[in-house]
């Protein structure tokens, strides 16, 4: 794995935590807003927006550079747009990025060949 792959990975997987948590904050304050005199709808709404939409650029970008089959990336787009998504999406991104790391010091050892 290249260093722009593993910097895309990365960047989707720093943002897909906190675009869940806002997520979650969104649907408080929307159920805040109808059973109170609270209304952070408006400024949560737009915190949520721009983290998704990082997190929509991000996919993207590490879609195109890793080469993910379209399930895999069908899979991290759908974790986007559940409420708690976003949390089992970093947590696959760092097993993945985890595992590039590890093979690419096999690779280096010349433990395991290259094909």
């Amino acid at each position: 794995m290249d260093i722009k792959t593993a910097s895309a990975i990365r960047r989707l997987r720093l943002v897909s935590a906190p675009e869940a948590v806002s997520f979650l904050l969104l649907l408080i304050c929307s159920v805040l807003k109808r059973t109170t005199d609270f209304n952070a709808v408006p400024v949560m709404g737009m915190v949520h927006g721009v983290l998704f939409v990082l997190y929509v650029i991000f996919w993207a970008d590490a879609w195109n550079r890793t080469k993910w089959s379209a399930g895999t990336g069908i899979l991290y787009f759908v974790l986007s747009v559940l409420p708690t998504g976003g949390f089992f999406a970093e947590r696959k991104l760092r097993r993945e990025a985890e595992n590039a790391v590890i093979a690419s010091r096999a690779r280096r050892e010349g433990v395991v060949e290259t094909s």
